[in-house]
């Protein structure tokens, strides 16, 4: 992926990027470039914001858990990680819709952030990951500097553990924190903690397993036509058949209902405007 400055001017103040509700979920239609120098803008200014990645996986469990859709609704900016999201996007009218893939965004950021001089946290996953990571991320984004790598308990936090953690982060002097910890829970993470970790927090879930090369990413290609999820179901069988037997086809009709709903609005609004 070859590397273009994306830092925005000292001063410059990004504007937030349209977006459109796909089953009662915002999504923003943006580019990854454009998304680099808003979330680089916020941690220049240390603002404490949070940024999630979402695909059809996350929609349809939002759909399922109104409290889990509070969380992306209430995110400063939802990408489009799935191409069937930005098919979704072109459909409701932001024809310049474009996929913002969590793992390439994470580099994107990465780099930005080495550019710029800000340092980065890593928190969740295992620490075997997090020391893979914290060898392979400045190989592909020469400079960075990665304050600290916590790697979590895999169980609730008591009120003093999360305390020592968000103090740890704060005093590392980082501006950007990527959180893996798989969806819901990194998501939720992330707005839990907003005003309390001055940091930008990326909710970026398999990014950490991809960048230490513990999980395999799929072919370009098939990330371009949509195709990532028949890699991924091909590589982990057992652990996503029943998700994307769910999704997928909830995600299909449910979409159809709302375009179906859409044009009605438009036909209604073009009435009663004669």
């Amino acid at each position: 992926m070859p590397h273009v400055s994306t830092l925005p001017a000292a001063d410059a103040i990004e504007p937030t990027p349209p977006s459109r509700s796909v089953l009662g979920t915002r999504i923003h239609a943006v580019a990854y470039e454009s998304a680099t120098r808003l979330i680089l803008g916020w941690a220049r200014r240390g603002e404490s914001r949070y940024v999630c990645a979402t695909g059809a996986h996350g929609v349809i469990e939002a759909q399922d858990d109104p409290s889990f859709q509070r969380v992306l609704n209430e995110a400063d900016l939802n990408v489009p990680d799935g191409m069937s999201l930005v098919k979704a996007l072109k459909k409701l009218g932001l024809h310049h819709a474009s996929r913002v893939y969590g793992p390439d965004l994470t580099l994107h950021v990465c780099r930005a952030a080495a550019e710029a001089g800000i340092p980065v946290v890593l928190y969740g996953s295992t620490q075997v990951t997090l020391d893979l990571l914290k060898e392979r991320l400045p190989q592909l984004a020469p400079g960075l500097k990665i304050a600290c790598a916590i790697s979590p308990p895999f169980r609730p936090l008591t009120g003093e553990e999360d305390e020592a953690f968000v103090q740890q982060i704060a005093t590392s002097g980082a501006r950007i924190l990527f959180v893996g910890l798989g969806c819901p829970r990194q998501e939720r993470w992330c707005a839990e903690h907003k005003g309390r970790v001055p940091a930008v927090m990326l909710a970026v879930g398999a990014a950490f397993d991809f960048h230490a090369g513990q999980l395999p990413q799929s072919p370009a290609v098939l990330q371009r036509f949509g195709l990532e999820w028949a890699y991924r179901l091909a590589a982990e069988p057992r652990r996503l058949w029943k998700r994307y037997f769910r999704v997928v086809p909830r995600f299909m009709a449910g979409f159809a209902r709302q375009m179906r709903q859409e044009r009605k609005k438009k036909r209604i609004a073009v009435t009663s405007a004669r």
